[in-house]
C-alpha cells in the first residue's frame, strides 16, 4: 500500500509538471487581528450594573459579583444584592463565593504551574486506588486525557456517589467499575476523572492538592482568599451562602454544598477580585505584575482544543473542550475561552475569555442555575461587540437551564399512583440488607409506625419508601443531582434504583 501511494503521488507530480506552471495554492487567512477599541469595552462595562440589577430583579437571584479585566486593569469589580437572603450583608468584590466548575480551569492553571514542557501534560495518570474498567486505558490514560474529559469514562461518573456522602477515596476507587466508550475518541463531562488527574499530580510532588494549589498559584498570584478546601469558605465571615429557588418564586439558602471529594473540579471558593487577578494572569500568558506565576507553553496547552465536545454548536460552529475550558473561535477566528459552575444547591458562575481582545469578566452569583451568570457574561461581551446586545440573553439561557432540568427527570411521575394500582406484598418480602459492588449497602427496613424507610450510603441516608404499583416503590432523591421521585423496584432477591441505574449498577442484590 505505502509503495502505490507514494507512485501514485509520483505521477501526479510529473503530470502537474509537464503541464506547465502551476498556480500557487491559495494562502492561509491572515491572523485575527484585535476588534474591540477601548470605547467599545467601556461601553459594555457602563452597562453592566443595569443588566445585573434587571437580571435580579427578573429572576430574584439574591447576589451577585462581577469583575472585568481588559489590557492588564481591572476595569470594573462591584458587588450586588445580599450574600444571604433575609440578612443585610451585602455582596462585595471580597465576597467569597463557591465557584464550582469554574473550579477547572482555576486546576488546570494550577498544573500548568508545576510543568516546564507542555509535553508533560501526556505523563500517565498513576495514583494509588484509581483504575479504568480497561487495563489498558490505565496504563495509558493521561492528565491531559482527564482535564479533556476524553478518557472514555461516562457522563458525571462518580456523581452519585458523591451525593450519598461517599468520599473522594471510594468514589476513584468505583471508577474501575464504570463501562468506558472509546479512549481519546469520545467527550464525556467528569468531575472525579479530572479530580483523579489533579490529585495525581500532587502526589507526585509530595504533597496535598490544597497545599499545591496555594504554593503553585494562589501565593503568587495574589490569589489571598481562594481556597479548595471547603472549611476554608465556611469560616469566611463574607462569605455568599447557596440558594434555591422555592415553588413560589422566592429564595432561601436551604442547603449547603460541602464539594471536597471533587475538589478540584469543583471544590474552590474565590471573590470577584481574585479571580481578576487570576484572568490578568491567564490574559497576560502566565505572568501577572511583571512576575512570571505560571510557565506560557504549559499554560497555552491548556487553551487549545483537545476534544470534539459539540459538533454543531447552536451558532452553527464547532465546540471543543481544551484542558479544563470549554473552547471556540468565533466568526473572525478569535479564540474564546469560558467555562461556566453550576451547583443545583445553589450556585452559578462564568468566566469567559477573548485572550486576543486582552478581555475577560468573572460572574459569581449565590443562586441555583436560572441563567443569571451566563447572560451577564454573553451580554457583556455581545455589548462589546455590536454597541448593543443583539439577543435577549435571560430568557434564553433561563430557558437552557430549564430545559436541562427537565431533560433529568423521571419519565414517570412516580407521584401519582395508578388508579388500578397492584397492592404490595407484606414487608418482610422486601425487608433485609442488599449489596451493590459500586454503591455498598442498602437496607430496607420496616418504620416503627409502618412503612419502608431505604438506607444508603456511608452514613447512611434514609429515605421512606411510597408505594406505587405492586412491587414498585419510589423515594424523593436529595442532593446536587436530584430528579425529584425515582422508582425503587424489588425483584427476585434484588432491588433496582431507576435513577441509579445508568451503566446498569443500580441493582442491588439481597444478602444471603
Amino acid at each position: 500500500m505505502r509503495t502505490r501511494l507514494a507512485l501514485g503521488t509520483a505521477v501526479t507530480v510529473l503530470a502537474l509538471a509537464a503541464a506547465g506552471p502551476v498556480a500557487a495554492a491559495p494562502s492561509p487567512p491572515p491572523p485575527p487581528e484585535p476588534q474591540l477599541s477601548d470605547r467599545a469595552v467601556e461601553r459594555a462595562v457602563a452597562r453592566l450594573p443595569q443588566f445585573v440589577e434587571d437580571a435580579m430583579r427578573t429572576t430574584g437571584v439574591p447576589g451577585v459579583s462581577v469583575a472585568v479585566v481588559h489590557d492588564d486593569k481591572v476595569l470594573y469589580a462591584k458587588g450586588f444584592g445580599v450574600r444571604r437572603v433575609g440578612q443585610s450583608g451585602a455582596v462585595g468584590p471580597d465576597t467569597v463565593f463557591q465557584i464550582a466548575s469554574v473550579s477547572k480551569p482555576v486546576s488546570s492553571t494550577v498544573v500548568a504551574g508545576t510543568l516546564r514542557d507542555p509535553d508533560e501534560w501526556d505523563r500517565r495518570t498513576e495514583l494509588p486506588g484509581f483504575a479504568l474498567k480497561d487495563p489498558w486505558v490505565t496504563g495509558h490514560v493521561s492528565t491531559a486525557d482527564l482535564f479533556s474529559h476524553r478518557s472514555g469514562l461516562p457522563d458525571h461518573a462518580g456523581d452519585l456517589l458523591e451525593d450519598l456522602g461517599y468520599d473522594q477515596r471510594y468514589i476513584l476507587d468505583r471508577m474501575r467499575l464504570e463501562p468506558l466508550t472509546p479512549f481519546r475518541a469520545s467527550y464525556a463531562y467528569t468531575n472525579f476523572g479530572l479530580t483523579a488527574a489533579a490529585e495525581a499530580v500532587a502526589r507526585a510532588r509530595g504533597t496535598t492538592w490544597q497545599k499545591l494549589s496555594e504554593d503553585v498559584l494562589f501565593k503568587p498570584a495574589g490569589m489571598t482568599r481562594t481556597s479548595t478546601e471547603f472549611a476554608a469558605f465556611a469560616a469566611e465571615p463574607d462569605r455568599a451562602a447557596t440558594h434555591v429557588r422555592n415553588p413560589d418564586g422566592t429564595w432561601s439558602a436551604r442547603y449547603v454544598r460541602d464539594p471536597d471529594a471533587q475538589a478540584p473540579a469543583g471544590g474552590v471558593s474565590s471573590t470577584a477580585r481574585d479571580m481578576a487577578r487570576w484572568v490578568r494572569l491567564q490574559l497576560g500568558d502566565g505572568v501577572l505584575d511583571g512576575k512570571r506565576i505560571v510557565p506560557a507553553a504549559p499554560l497555552r496547552r491548556t487553551h487549545l482544543p483537545h476534544i470534539v465536545s459539540q459538533a454543531e454548536n447552536a451558532a452553527g460552529g464547532t465546540s471543543f473542550y481544551g484542558l479544563g475550558w470549554n473552547v471556540s473561535y468565533d466568526d473572525r477566528g478569535r479564540l474564546r475561552l469560558s467555562h461556566t459552575g453550576a451547583f443545583d444547591l445553589g450556585a452559578n458562575t462564568n468566566v469567559t475569555m477573548l485572550p486576543l481582545e486582552r478581555l475577560g469578566i468573572v460572574v459569581l452569583t449565590n443562586g441555583a442555575p436560572v441563567g443569571v451568570a451566563d447572560a451577564i457574561a454573553f451580554d457583556f461581551f455581545d455589548t462589546a461587540e455590536h454597541g448593543r446586545p443583539t439577543t435577549a440573553w435571560l430568557p434564553l439561557f433561563a430557558e437552557l437551564y430549564a430545559q436541562a432540568d427537565g431533560a433529568d427527570r423521571p419519565e414517570t411521575d412516580y407521584s401519582r399512583p395508578p388508579a388500578d394500582a397492584k397492592p404490595a406484598k407484606a414487608a418482610g418480602a422486601y425487608t433485609g440488607t442488599y449489596e451493590s459492588p459500586y454503591y455498598g449497602r442498602l437496607t430496607v427496613t420496616e418504620a416503627p409506625g409502618g412503612g419502608l424507610v431505604l438506607s444508603l450510603g456511608p452514613k447512611p441516608l434514609r429515605f421512606p419508601l411510597a408505594h406505587y404499583d405492586g412491587d414498585t416503590f419510589s423515594y424523593e432523591t436529595a442532593g446536587e443531582n436530584a430528579v425529584g421521585r425515582t422508582g425503587v423496584v424489588f425483584g427476585d432477591g434484588t432491588v433496582r434504583i431507576e435513577y441509579l441505574d445508568e451503566g446498569g449498577m443500580g441493582t442491588f442484590t439481597r444478602r444471603q
